[in-house]
């Protein structure tokens, strides 16, 4: 039962907000991303603290304002996400604009596939949507919901544009088959991952277990690593799907070396993308909670 409240709640939000007009719709997801942060204290605590392990030096009228700008950015995301059905290819162009583009297609000219590498980042959930679009259809990395009713909706939404989900429980074989086809795949890289998926990189100047899913499968697969990202530009009042250079993997000939490596690469693209718009990355995910054997958790008031 609570489940099914959930899905109908949740339903009945998408499809009242996506039918707004779309400044509407965006007033209304800040509100409610104003209501969740002041009902639940935690996500704040650690955007708070994860503000203060990344920028130390910062003020705290300076973690405030990030916070608050964060804040705003979630509320967007939301309505842009409620919003995704009335997205057209003749009518994104209002609403994004590609950035570098050059950069993906000479990956996809490689023919090894893509891995489209990306983070919780402005509107991640509207660019790979966006993406497909305007041609490119891809695969995405997806973590099952708990409620498989809310699992399928999300994945409904993502969906309606021509993307495909990879869930993780069938993410290496799925992979490797998607890039066998020279096809797409998006995958979010800016999260906690367990010590048995990970190693530990620097990120922020703190070492941050990082899964080596990405590195092993770009390393066997000789596939093109596109960092890319969609962030809220002010002066287009658009946002823009910015596509870097493929990144050029190390490879020594030693494995385990060049996961290492290439894993650190990743994260410190990520680490600079996040410098850049760190308004509009999400702080509230305990990015550094596993900690290396020995060490005393961070986020001792989880």
């Amino acid at each position: 039962m609570k489940e099914w409240l959930a899905y109908a709640a949740v339903w009945s939000l998408l499809k009242f907000t996506g039918a707004l007009p779309r400044s509407m719709a965006r007033t209304i997801g800040v509100f409610l991303a104003k209501i969740l942060f002041a009902f639940t204290p935690k996500l704040r605590k650690i955007a708070e603290f994860n503000l203060q392990l990344a920028f130390p030096q910062w003020t705290a009228a300076q973690r405030e304002n990030t916070i608050r700008n964060m804040i705003r950015s979630l509320g967007w995301m939301a309505a842009e996400f409620a919003r995704m059905p009335r997205c057209t290819p003749e009518n994104i162009d209002d609403i994004m604009v590609l950035d570098g583009h050059e950069n993906f297609l000479e990956g996809q000219r490689r023919g090894k596939g893509v891995i489209f590498l990306t983070a919780h980042m402005g509107a991640w959930e509207l660019s790979s949507y966006a993406h497909a679009l305007s041609g490119d259809p891809l695969h995405y990395m997806a973590r099952p919901l708990e409620n498989p009713r809310l699992d399928a909706l999300v994945n409904r939404y993502r969906s309606l544009s021509g993307n495909k989900p990879i869930f993780k429980n069938e993410s290496a074989r799925a992979m490797l088959r998607t890039l066998k086809a020279a096809a797409t795949i998006g995958i979010l890289t800016d999260q906690n991952t367990m010590r048995y998926e990970g190693i530990f990189v620097d990120f922020f100047g703190v070492p941050a277990c990082t899964t080596t899913g990405i590195a092993r499968v770009a390393l066997h697969t000789a596939a093109a690593v596109v960092p890319g990202y969609a962030v809220w530009d002010e002066s287009l009042q658009k946002y823009r799907l910015r596509f870097e250079a493929p990144l050029n993997l190390v490879r020594t000939g030693d494995l385990e070396r060049d996961v290492l490596e290439n894993t650190q690469r990743f994260a410190k693209v990520i680490e600079e993308i996040i410098r850049k718009y760190p308004d509009q990355w999400v702080w509230v995910h305990a990015r550094w909670k596993t900690r290396p054997a020995g060490e005393p958790p961070l986020y001792d008031f989880l």
